[in-house]
């Protein structure tokens, strides 16, 4: 038994051997720090070769970069009916004198009531003199907002500037005095498989630092036109939002955002670079102007490469060509090829929206497209994105305004294609009042309504135009597509709910 046991240590230690030899062959691998990372056996302390300048472990980065994160607690106030006097509730609510007060005065109005609630998310320190980044989702209708820095003084926060369209938020704080801010770094040269450390307020449990590394880049995940996601597996939960994603020297390369419910390790950032062309504009005008091609455009698939004769799958293939659009004027056409723009690579579909929308609107820019085998040059001026597409895009209707429940959104031909359906065969349903009529006959934020009363619709104007048909307590039919399945949803008719 003994010779067994000095068998094993000298076959691990000859392991342990290899590792750190493999460790040093294999630097390519974006493991920048090896000490107290506890997720690979041990090396020797000549195997560790740290970034020139690199803090020695996640502590030094940790107690160095909390300073500059946040917590913010939020008071929103939502509008909700009081209960009726004397119990009146309805039918069988129980109390003996529903029956007296009924019969003799009558049901009274419910009386709308205002109701505070609370939320919280986590954010960093931008700049000295109190600008602040976080999610637009985390202040969004918020009353009050409270800053409270890693030394727990509290300040109150004014938005400066929101972009729902890319979930980013500008806030500002007066400290009177100079705070500790944080250094962005470059989102397009992180590499998969490099360490990131997140850091931030999860579940209120204040300056939370978890590690990991980056999983993937460039991931499309429903959020918006311009999903261009880092993923992580550094732990990210609600009360994250809107906290900075770190490399492993220190600077600021995402904005975590986003969580896959009941996912483990998976979580998404808004790289950093996003926020860097966003912000000057949101402290200047508290809003984003984005530049427009008038183009409807999708991915390539292998099936679509063999159809349109492509080698590859780079790109992005327009599907359609707005009237009267820049792009029109330029001589785009359906079924052209984008291989690059402004001189940018377009290697996939779903990159040229966001290279598209950071370009200043008047600029002249060079578009490269394959059509018909050959590829050929175009100059277009680029527009402004008008209003009421931007509006569409972000299905910026709240359903709690309607007197369905419901929120619209036209449906593109990206989100037509990850539902499986074709562009213009619906409306989709992007988010649903709870309790509402929408609610109570079933209907899903992801459905795509296909009729509304028997009658087709292509948009959200044309679904809304057949649904203000509808009068009284009638109820509204409509025809639902949710995956592979088609069914009908009837919601009954009621009083609008105020605003």
């Amino acid at each position: 038994m003994w010779n067994a046991m000095n068998e094993w240590v000298k076959l691990r230690k000859a392991l342990v051997a290899v590792g750190a030899v493999l460790f040093l062959v294999g630097g390519g691998l974006g493991v920048t720090l090896a000490s107290g990372v506890g997720h690979q056996a041990p090396v020797t302390e000549a195997a560790i070769v740290p970034i020139p300048g690199a803090p020695a472990s996640f502590a030094d980065l940790s107690e160095k970069l909390s300073k500059s994160v946040v917590n913010i607690k939020v008071t929103k106030v939502e509008r909700t009916a009081a209960p009726e006097p004397f119990g009146l509730e309805g039918p069988g609510s129980g109390t003996p004198f529903d029956e007296f007060f009924g019969q003799f005065f009558g049901r009274m109005p419910q009386m709308p009531r205002e109701r505070r609630m609370q939320g919280a998310g986590s954010g960093f320190i931008l700049s000295p003199d109190g600008y602040v980044v976080t999610n637009n989702h985390v202040v969004e209708g918020a009353k009050e907002i409270t800053v409270t820095l890693a030394d727990k003084q509290e300040y109150q926060a004014k938005v400066v500037g929101r972009d729902p369209k890319t979930d980013i938020a500008l806030l500002k704080i007066d400290a009177k005095r100079e705070l500790p801010a944080v250094a962005l770094g470059d989102s397009d040269t992180l590499r998969v498989g490099e360490w990131v450390i997140a850091i931030g307020n999860p579940f209120g449990l204040s300056n939370t630092v978890t590690a990991g590394i980056v999983s993937a880049k460039g991931r499309v995940i429903g959020a918006g036109p311009y999903d261009d996601f880092i993923q992580t597996d550094a732990s990210i939960n609600p009360g994250n939002s809107g906290g900075p994603l770190f490399n492993m020297q220190g600077e600021v390369v995402g904005i975590n955002t986003a969580i896959v419910p009941n996912g483990q390790g998976i979580g998404f950032a808004v790289p950093v670079n996003q926020a860097k062309a966003l912000v000057p504009q949101l402290e200047a005008k508290g809003e984003v102007t984005r530049g427009y091609l008038g183009v409807s455009i999708q991915g390539i698939t292998p099936e679509l490469a063999k159809s349109f004769q492509l080698s590859d799958t780079r790109g992005a293939l327009v599907a359609d060509v707005t009237k009267g659009s820049p792009a029109e004027a330029a001589g785009l056409q359906r079924g052209d090829v984008i291989l690059r723009f402004d001189g940018k690579e377009v290697a996939e579909g779903h990159a040229l929206p966001a290279l598209v929308a950071g370009t200043p609107v008047g600029k002249d820019a060079v578009v490269t497209v394959r059509r018909n085998g050959q590829e050929e040059q175009l100059r277009i001026t680029v527009g402004r994105m008008p209003a009421e597409r931007a509006e569409e895009e972000i299905g910026s209707a709240a359903p709690e305004q309607g007197k369905w429940g419901l929120a619209l959104k036209d449906l593109d031909a990206r989100t037509a294609q990850r539902l499986g359906v074709q562009p213009g065969s619906g409306v989709l349903v992007a988010a649903v009042q709870p309790g509402s009529p929408a609610a109570q006959a079933g209907v899903r934020p992801g459905d795509v309504i296909q009729e509304v009363n028997r009658h087709k619709v292509a948009s959200a104007k044309e679904a809304q135009a057949e649904a203000r048909k509808v009068g009284g307590a009638d109820p509204l039919l409509l025809l639902l597509r949710r995956g592979d399945t088609t069914l009908f949803a009837a919601l009954e008719g009621g009083a609008a709910k105020a605003n």
